[in-house]
């Protein structure tokens, strides 16, 4: 690793090198600002979970009091850094193809937030992490989403579109909501402080994709059943992002007070019960039911008739946890059928090389309802060059 950066600078050049590397082009950026942000009120200064519950929280890694815990830290920062970053080489392209002004926008917005999301985890591991912080955050620019060696498999996914980056806005970056909220109460402070601004930022990301599904209904241009199909890709993936089902990892992130359960806060104080044995189950399945709600508000744009979108089991089609690779259907039942036919069953609920190759003809249309670039958009800047 030649370019292992000893300074802030250091990492800053290495991190323009990479936007040039992705063809980002700075310009894309307008006034939006690269700053490392933080919210020292919202962290909190007491541990609030875990074994070391009521303790003073850490503000430097060496009061961590094991390496062992340290390491996990540096992974979790690792982990959400590099999914920063592989999300601007999967949709960077997108630009070029923006189908309205404020789309183009909205997705150099979100590329500029991530960008800003990934410089805020690099400059944690920098600042606290010595060498290995340093080695870490030259790696997130290392790795790249289209060679396919980005940590997360959902991050090497290809985003060949548009009706795929609105399902990922909707679907993958709530996950990423999720992700960050439950960090924000860490024991680790910089990491805790560092959560408030990214959630605020995220919202955008969330209510661009439920914005550009819910303009492309109202379009109708779209078949449903094909947008259907899309959902219960991108929901799929979405769910496996959150871990093993039983994960011992999510158990002594927990235990050591790095990482904490979705509205950690707000459980203590209900008095909600503690299983530490199946956290990632308790995070995805609130994940599910937000989902779900959103997808239903969704429907009430639907013509008269239409039947209502959905949101597909957990079971369904997944990678990782005790479902993975199993033969499921999108209500969760188990598929009672041989090999031809759980293709053929496959071919009804997730996109098809026949809608990939129908869908240009269809973008060629006025596939999504226009949506005006309010005045205050315009003049940050972003995007307008693209």
């Amino acid at each position: 690793m030649d370019n292992l950066p000893e300074t802030w600078d250091d990492w800053i050049a290495n991190f323009e090198d990479w936007q040039d590397r992705v063809g980002f082009e700075r310009a894309w950026l307008g006034d939006f600002n690269l700053d490392v942000l933080f919210d020292w009120d919202r962290a909190g200064d007491v541990i609030e979970f875990g074994d070391l519950a009521g303790r003073p929280k850490w503000e430097r890694a060496m009061q961590v009091p094991q390496q062992n815990m340290r390491d996990a830290m540096i992974t979790m920062i690792t982990v959400q850094g590099d999914t920063e970053f592989a999300s601007v080489e999967q949709q960077r392209h997108l630009l070029a193809s923006a189908p309205t002004e404020y789309d183009r926008y909205a997705a150099a917005r979100i590329m500029a937030e991530e960008q800003r999301h990934g410089w805020q985890m690099a400059y944690l591991l920098m600042t606290y992490f010595g060498q290995q912080g340093r080695r870490e955050a030259q790696k997130l620019l290392e790795r790249n989403a289209q060679d396919g060696d980005r940590l997360l498999g959902a991050f090497n996914r290809p985003m060949p579109h548009w009706l795929d980056f609105f399902c990922y806005t909707m679907f993958v970056d709530r996950d990423g909501k999720f992700q960050l909220g439950m960090l924000s109460t860490s024991g680790f402070k910089p990491l805790a402080a560092s959560m408030g601004p990214m959630l605020k930022e995220e919202s955008f990301h969330l209510g661009t994709g439920s914005n550009g599904l819910r303009r492309i209904i109202t379009a109708g241009v779209v078949p449903l059943d094909m947008l259907q199909r899309y959902i219960n890709k991108w929901v799929a993936t979405a769910h496996d992002l959150f871990g093993v089902d039983e994960s011992s990892s999510a158990e002594w992130a927990y235990v050591w007070g790095i990482k904490g359960r979705w509205d950690e806060r707000k459980k203590q104080e209900e008095g909600v019960a503690l299983d530490r044995d199946h956290l990632n189950e308790e995070a995805r399945g609130h994940y599910h039911q937000e989902i779900a709600d959103a997808v239903k508000a969704l429907c009430g744009y639907l013509p008269e008739g239409a039947a209502d979108l959905y949101v597909p089991h957990e079971n369904f089609n997944r990678d990782i946890g005790a479902f993975a690779k199993g033969r499921y259907t999108v209500e969760g039942t188990l598929f009672e059928g041989d090999d031809a036919a759980w293709e053929a069953y496959l071919r009804t609920v997730l996109p098809t090389p026949e809608d990939e190759a129908a869908l240009p003809a269809i973008f060629d249309q006025e596939w999504i309802s226009e949506k005006p670039l309010s005045a205050r958009q315009r003049a940050t800047g972003i995007g307008a060059s693209a």
